[in-house]
């Protein structure tokens, strides 16, 4: 059964839900989603683990400090989310783009406390310029007009490929809910700190030596599977894996496979990680 608390951190007072029990994993979701975008796979990551899914500032029901913050500070406050629910094993990470991103900055700040790491959809670059210009019309825009249906339809195409969108109208209303039911200011908070503002993180990868796993979805323009593959040469233990018919929300749209490509990857890791132990 699950259990939900809310822990006041850095960032603001984020939202945590606890489900299962086992070995600690914290669920960090992606930006334009909140924590349900998880719902099709915690039942089966929780046979074994105790999963700790964040809900990050700005989406559902978290709140924010009113102020830009940074993906260092977003690790930050997963640790006091930690220290909160009395988890002091080293963690597995699993992070949806956003989440992903911040689980690459926890495992450089706090390498003591994670285990393995899972992005998902995650690039490691910077924005590139159009895709700065495009995000500033579109922050425009909402503050404009709220989220109308064109900032809707555009975040939708985004984060879903086009077989989910045409096949899956459950995930379509998802991400269109989490977005238009999000505080809008605290949301374009959001957007600012940790898209616009987000820096290159491509010269954190060397220095990540837990046994890593990037899963990219193959219709993901943003983090294309080639891409994915590139960066992982440069982990000392970095692995990549591809999902059909996915784009940014892989553990919506493709459950199954991110199920199973996880569970696969955390026995493999214990093997990896000589002395982790559940």
């Amino acid at each position: 059964m699950a259990e939900t608390r809310f822990v006041e951190t850095v960032v603001g007072r984020l939202k945590v839900t606890t489900v299962g029990t086992g070995y600690p994993a914290v669920l960090w979701h992606s930006l334009f989603a909140d924590e349900r975008s998880w719902r099709r796979v915690a039942a089966e990551l929780a046979r074994d683990h105790r999963l700790i899914l964040i809900t990050a500032p700005g989406h559902g029901e978290s709140g924010d400090r009113h102020r830009r913050y940074d993906l260092l500070q977003c690790a930050r406050a997963a640790e006091e989310v930690l220290d909160a629910s009395g988890v002091h094993d080293p963690v597995d990470w699993v992070g949806n783009a956003w989440g992903g991103h911040v689980g690459l900055r926890f495992a450089t700040a706090s390498p003591r406390r994670i285990r393995s790491l899972v992005t998902i959809g995650t690039p490691v670059q910077a924005l590139a310029t159009s895709e700065r210009v495009r995000t500033r019309l579109l922050l425009l825009v909402h503050r404009l007009l709220g989220p109308t249906g064109f900032i809707v339809g555009a975040v939708v195409e985004t984060l879903l490929s086009p077989s989910t969108r045409a096949r899956d109208p459950e995930a379509v209303e998802l991400v269109q809910s989490s977005f238009v039911e999000a505080d809008p200011r605290q949301l374009r908070n959001a957007v600012v700190s940790v898209s616009l503002r987000r820096e290159d993180l491509g010269a954190l990868l060397p220095g990540i030596t837990i046994p890593t796993l990037m899963i990219t979805g193959e219709q993901h323009t943003g983090w294309t599977p080639a891409q994915a593959a590139a960066a992982v040469t440069t982990m000392p233990h970095g692995h990549t894996a591809v999902v059909a018919d996915a784009a940014y929300l892989v553990p919506l749209e493709q459950p199954d496979a991110v199920v199973a490509l996880v569970r696969d990857f955390w026995a493999s890791a214990l093997a990896e990680a000589p002395g982790s132990q559940r």
